[in-house]
């Protein structure tokens, strides 16, 4: 790690007192993967935040039925 600066060097050196070992030949996500994850979580915010927006316009209440032709008359009839 001789291209480390002075800062990140001492930064690393106190995040791997956690650690028991570093492993140096070990992968992890690292900046990349942060900045995949964070992009991912604003789209899937960004989508949900649209579905809100689009389920506010949708009218839940049903139409009022106009009378049917069929039942009218019938009903008519009863009376008269």
């Amino acid at each position: 790690m001789p291209d480390m600066s002075a800062s990140a060097s001492l930064a690393m050196t106190q995040l791997a007192t956690f650690a028991k070992e570093v492993d140096e030949d070990k992968v992890t996500p690292g900046v990349l993967g942060f900045i995949v994850f964070a992009v991912m979580a604003l789209a899937v915010w960004a989508l949900m935040k649209s579905m809100n927006k689009h389920m506010g316009k949708v009218a839940f209440t049903e139409a009022e039925e106009e009378p049917k032709a069929d039942a009218a008359p019938a009903a008519d009839a009863d009376k008269g």
